[in-house]
């Protein structure tokens, strides 16, 4: 594997030792992100601030001492990567288009319901946590919740596999009562 047996080891926590680490300093940097009441934006700037000033601090004491620093590489994209790149990007954006399209056209009910249900859980929790928060959640489940399931799969596979059949069935009830008498297109109202 090219790197992705390590990352696997962590995330299942097979590197316990690491996997702690990242939970601590995961910790550590939001109680000092928390307590700060700085923005993202505003803590973004301050590192590239300092680092910044101390390659040009660098910079100027080796030409001080007549040392020859190391060059650093020159960052140039060539116009193929950002073909390439734009190229990628408009497939992504246009299908993500059509899928918006499909959901505002009322063509996949379940998929619109999944769509509501999940922007309006995010904006439940947007309003309450901040980014900072969000990130460190993000991290701690990251780490954890792979781990969980694979130690106790059977009974997670199990579990969701009821909830499954049971939202299926409840799905099932609204969709014979409710959704099949939605009139599947407004306009043929209008012509009567």
């Amino acid at each position: 594997m090219m790197g992705g047996g390590r990352a696997a080891d962590v995330i299942l926590w097979k590197r316990r030792h690491v996997s702690f680490g990242i939970i601590v300093v995961a910790t550590v940097a939001w109680l000092l992100f928390e307590r700060s009441g700085l923005s993202v934006l505003s803590i973004s700037t301050d590192v590239f601030l300092v680092l910044v000033v101390l390659q040009f601090l660098r910079a100027n004491y080796a030409a001080s001492k007549h040392k020859h620093l190391q060059a650093l590489p020159e960052l140039v994209l060539s116009e193929e990567m950002v073909n390439n790149a734009a190229a990628s990007f408009r497939v992504k954006i246009n299908y993500a288009l059509l899928v918006a399209h499909d959901i505002t056209l009322g063509k996949d009910f379940i998929l619109f319901f999944k769509v509501v249900i999940c922007l309006w859980l995010l904006s439940a929790i947007g309003s309450v946590l901040s980014f900072f928060t969000l990130a460190y959640i993000g991290t701690i489940l990251s780490i954890t919740i792979p781990a969980l399931y694979n130690r106790y799969q059977d009974h997670v596979d199990r579990f969701a596999g009821l909830i499954h059949r049971q939202m299926s069935h409840h799905y099932k009830i609204v969709d014979e009562n409710v959704i099949s008498r939605i009139p599947r297109s407004l306009s043929k109202d209008k012509d009567s």
